[in-house]
């Protein structure tokens, strides 16, 4: 294989990403723009930002797997994601904004005190720094593995850029980076396909060559109460993750946090069918692949059908859409460093010039920690399906007390402490000691069912328990106090601080335009070098030309001459 071309490829985007990052590095004056866009970020921008922030290698390996070895259930599994972002657009999303809180960690240390905080600050950390560390390593053995080059340097190389733009650019360098990632993946995978069915024979030939249950909704381990737990996990990830409520609180009203919900939402129920599809195809091309292998399957079909350059292409999209994900956490675990360890507990009068050297530097810091635990993957061994365990025994207990406490005004830090307590030992005892003691182990399926119903089970006894004796939580009180000051707060308008969060806006969305543009001519070279695919990746290059209007309009009818006034989003309850 001629790699030249695709490291070409890969180089050119990265740098260009790279140079995005950059062009934010003047951009955040303080930590509302830094971490959330002046709280005036688009909601497209942040309901595709979102949606990126979903991806990462695993989507190719771990459910490509999936569709490879039983079909279309790996579509059915994916689309829980959409039921959670309904859910969450109806109900959570506007609220998480009504909040008014910078992060998560900020609603809970003012909802449910700072013992709360604390404890989750330090478990969340720990989490999504493992996590995304770990999610790092696949990608960089992806691209190690089809450009031949050395893994360490490529895991070590693939993750300093990742942290770079991150750390200079804040919120809107993810956001813009993220756009151009989904465009670049959305165009490799629409190249990829028709490429793929080309060369299985069409559509008759993909059907008659796969198994007979292959397009069932359920198959194999999969079952109804694997996906019903998975819609509950989902409704309570993309409504509660602090990750994902990051892009909910940096719009401008609860309207608009509800449309990036809702954009999530339609991107989740269109977009598994294109991305499962070539692994599917490939079942029919070569259906041999057993055990690990399977997770090569749609390397192996990029490698199969895509021209060199073009194939970069898909790796370029593969490695965007890890960045992508681990940039997402990375910017998150640095906003609560900063704003709630930092400047909450350490120095609560440091100036807007020092919290961003916090930032940026706790950026460095959490991402070269991440870089480390990628490296220690091949030592560990199944690294990968500890860090999913992980999920399941972390993300209940964490995830569905604050969800709770955004509605109730009965739950106090102490219960919530408790709730998280007893379903973290829980879900530890099921997954670690129950197997060692005694010989049982729970499916994935009951190992999220456990993980999140417990929670919810405990919190609703509380709940009906405290308004039979119609206790109100002092945490909640307290709360209510510091609604009101922040909405009063809000209403002293910064007329210099407005003009400056309007213009970071425009120039953001003049970035993206580039951005198109920029990958709109990457694909129209790339059609006139490649040996297959031309007149697709022609089409492809032309719709991104077009889709360079949406954000050039955009941003032609944000005016920096005039203040809005600022809408009051945060009423007293």
């Amino acid at each position: 294989m001629n790699s030249s071309i695709d490291t070409i490829v890969i180089l050119v985007f990265s740098a260009f990403v790279l140079g995005i990052g950059m062009l934010f590095a003047r951009t955040g004056r303080n930590l509302k723009s830094f971490f959330a866009g002046g709280e005036a970020v688009p909601w497209f921008i942040g309901g595709l930002s979102l949606f990126m922030s979903f991806f990462s290698a695993g989507t190719f390996v771990a459910w490509g797997s999936i569709a490879y070895k039983h079909g279309w259930v790996a579509i059915t599994i994916q689309w829980t994601m959409c039921i959670g972002a309904l859910i969450t657009a109806l109900y959570l999303a506007p609220r998480w904004k009504r909040t008014g809180a910078l992060t998560a960690a900020e609603f809970i240390r003012e909802r449910l005190g700072l013992p709360v905080q604390k404890t989750y600050i330090f478990i969340f950390t720990l989490v999504s720094v493992f996590i995304k560390g770990s999610v790092l390593y696949p990608v960089a053995k992806l691209v190690s593995a089809s450009l031949d080059l050395p893994l360490v340097p490529c895991t070590v190389g693939l993750g300093l850029f990742m942290i770079a733009y991150t750390a200079v650019g804040g919120l809107w360098a993810v956001m813009v980076t993220d756009i151009l990632q989904f465009v670049v993946l959305s165009a490799a995978v629409f190249i990829l396909l028709p490429l793929s069915f080309d060369k299985v024979g069409g559509w008759e030939g993909f059907t008659q060559a796969v198994p007979d249950d292959f397009f069932n909704l359920l198959n194999g381990e999969y079952t109804l109460g694997f996906v019903a737990a998975f819609v509950i996990y989902h409704i309570c990830y993309i409504g509660g993750n602090w990750t994902m409520v990051q892009r909910y609180t940096s719009v401008d009203s609860e309207k608009s946090a509800k449309k990036v919900a809702w954009l999530f939402a339609g991107l989740y129920l269109i977009s598994p069918i294109i991305w499962m599809l070539p692994p599917m195809i490939y079942k029919a091309i070569n259906p041999a692949l057993t055990g690990l292998d399977t997770e090569n399957a749609y390397l192996m079909i990029c490698k199969l059908v895509l021209p060199p350059g073009l194939l970069g292409l898909m790796l370029t999209g593969m490695y965007f859409s890890t960045s992508a994900s681990a940039n997402t956490a990375l910017n998150v675990v640095s906003a609560v460093f900063t704003n709630d360890i930092y400047k909450g507990m350490v120095n609560p009068k440091a100036s807007d010039k020092q919290l961003i050297r916090v930032a940026r530097g706790s950026s460095w810091f959490f991402g070269l920690g991440m870089i480390g635990i990628a490296l220690l993957v091949p030592a560990a061994g199944g690294i990968v399906e500890v860090v999913l365990s992980i999920s399941a025994i972390s993300g209940g207990p964490l995830l569905a007390p604050p969800l709770w406490a955004l509605f109730s005004k009965r739950l106090n830090s102490t219960v919530t402490l408790w709730v998280t307590g007893i379903g973290l030992s829980v879900n530890l005892f099921f997954k670690i000691l129950a197997p060692l003691l005694l010989d049982f182990k729970l499916s994935r399926g009951m190992e999220t069912i456990v993980g999140v119903g417990l929670p919810l089970a405990l919190l609703l006894a509380y709940e009906l328990w405290a308004r039979s004796k119609d206790v109100i939580a002092k945490e909640y009180l307290t709360y209510l106090e510091t609604k009101e000051q922040k909405r009063i707060d809000a209403l002293e308008i910064n007329e210099e601080e407005a003009i400056e969060i309007k213009r970071q806006n425009r120039f953001g969305l003049r970035v993206i335009t580039g951005a198109l543009l920029f990958t709109a001519v990457m694909l129209f070279i790339l059609s006139v070098m490649t040996t297959s695919g031309t007149i697709v990746t022609a089409v492809v290059a032309t719709v991104v030309l077009f889709s360079a209007l949406i954000p050039f309009v955009a941003s032609r009818k944000v005016s920096v001459g005039e203040i809005l006034p600022i809408q009051e989003n945060h009423p007293h309850e």
